[in-house]
């Protein structure tokens, strides 16, 4: 490969939640543009489920990421005598139309080797469920090396 062309590196990454909220993920894909050596370009990130999302959200006051929950809570609650899909209980459908209004990726750019995220602003990956759940992760970057 020349020097300047351009690069793709793909990577899957298991993981597992201890139940609904919002996981930090962002360490994941700066170790992950880190290693492919990528300088300017897109990190991709892909949650394969139904019942999880990602977001970019505020990282450092909690109580953001609580608001968002709490209103993620009036917008799809659970116990909605409406829902036909409830094959795995009561959070099953709720799972489903959270992730619906939210996203199953997410694209940062990467400037200097590094995701450029705001100062403020982290990727989680946003658990539905009530129950813990292993979720997978696809992560892309392509760009150039210099």
């Amino acid at each position: 490969m020349t020097e300047g062309a351009m690069r793709q590196y793909w990577f899957e990454v298991d993981t597992t939640t201890r139940g609904r909220g919002l996981y930090n993920i962002s360490g994941t894909l700066r170790n992950f543009v880190e290693e492919s050596g990528v300088q300017t370009g897109i990190c991709s990130v892909f949650v394969q489920h139904t019942s999880a999302s990602l977001v970019i959200q505020e990282n450092a006051d909690p109580s953001a990421r609580a608001d968002l929950e709490a209103w993620m809570e009036r917008l799809a609650p659970e116990g909605d005598p409406r829902y036909t899909h409830t094959a795995e209980g009561l959070d099953d459908m709720p799972a489903h139309l959270r992730s619906a209004v939210t996203k199953t990726s997410e694209q940062v750019p990467v400037r200097n080797g590094s995701l450029a995220l705001g100062i403020w602003q982290g990727v989680y990956l946003w658990e539905h469920r009530r129950r813990g759940s292993s979720r997978s992760l696809c992560l892309t970057v392509w760009g150039t090396p210099e």
